[in-house]
């Protein structure tokens, strides 16, 4: 499945039997021995809301939350039959999640996902500078300087802008951004273009899985970043342009609003 081309390997575990799941992660995503994908998704059952999510990148680490995932899980819990509510909550590392699912003909189409708060507290994206906030900080990484803004949204953020976001050296740059000491955590990174008020254009480089088509916390984090730098308003919806489409973001005090589709590419059984 996917949202905006950020395509993970979705699997039940409702009994508990997946034991290992690091290394199936490892396996099944690479895209030239394995299934392929950015990474793996585990739905569990959930004590606390209609269902779990357990996310582990490519290289085997565990993550807290994935805003393209969360929709995902959305519409398979609704379109396999385990859900017919229009709104359900997923339990996951980053906290428990809102959605309200969108359909088409009985199948989910598009959610939109309340990601909670967004917090630009260092210790709680975590990054190692004084300061209360670190907006548009300049910093030097790799020995060339950036201006960057950093954000929690359940999981760690570095958004740097450029002017040229399509040319970008997002490998090169973002590997030395995801390692850099001052990141305890490894960091996302997102090279932004701010295009107008209403839209932004986003490339990312996620810890763990290097650049993908899309990152909906990434998506989040740079909706934030831009409003926080003067460049976006709050409380209005921003379109975020991304390798594998558009998403759209409402960033108020109180929360950030995540909006894009969701997509089965296809299903099947396999051993491992």
């Amino acid at each position: 499945m996917a949202g905006s081309g950020n395509d993970y390997i979705f699997i039940e575990n409702f009994d508990n039997s997946i034991s290992c799941p690091e290394s199936l992660a490892l396996s099944f995503a690479d895209r030239h021995f394995g299934i392929g994908g950015d990474g793996l998704v585990l739905i569990e059952k959930s004590e606390k809301a209609d269902a779990k999510m357990r996310i582990f990148n490519k290289d085997g680490s565990e993550g807290k939350t994935a805003g393209n995932c969360l929709r995902c899980v959305g519409k398979y819990l609704h379109d396999f039959g385990y859900t017919d509510k229009e709104e359900v909550t997923i339990e996951t590392a980053g906290g428990i999640k809102k959605m309200k699912l969108y359909t088409i003909n009985n199948l989910v189409s598009s959610a939109c996902v309340d990601m909670g708060q967004a917090s630009l507290l260092p210790s709680q994206i975590p990054v190692l500078l004084d300061g209360d906030k670190i907006i548009d900080r300049p910093m030097i990484i790799g020995g060339t300087e950036y201006r960057i803004t950093c954000v929690s949204v359940g999981n760690p953020h570095c958004v740097v802008f450029v002017n040229h976001v399509d040319s970008f050296d997002v490998e090169g740059v973002g590997k030395m951004f995801e390692i850099n000491p001052i990141f305890p955590e490894r960091v996302n990174t997102e090279f932004v273009r701010v295009v107008n008020e209403s839209t932004i254009k986003m490339r990312v480089w996620e810890r763990g899985n290097g650049e993908t088509w899309a990152c909906g916390t990434g998506a989040c984090a740079a909706v934030v970043a831009a409003v926080e730098n003067g460049l976006c308003k709050k409380g209005e919806d921003i379109t975020v342009k991304v390798r594998g489409g558009d998403l759209i973001v409402n960033y108020t005090d109180e929360r950030v609003l995540l909006t894009g589709n969701a997509v089965l590419i296809y299903e099947g059984v396999t051993e491992y």
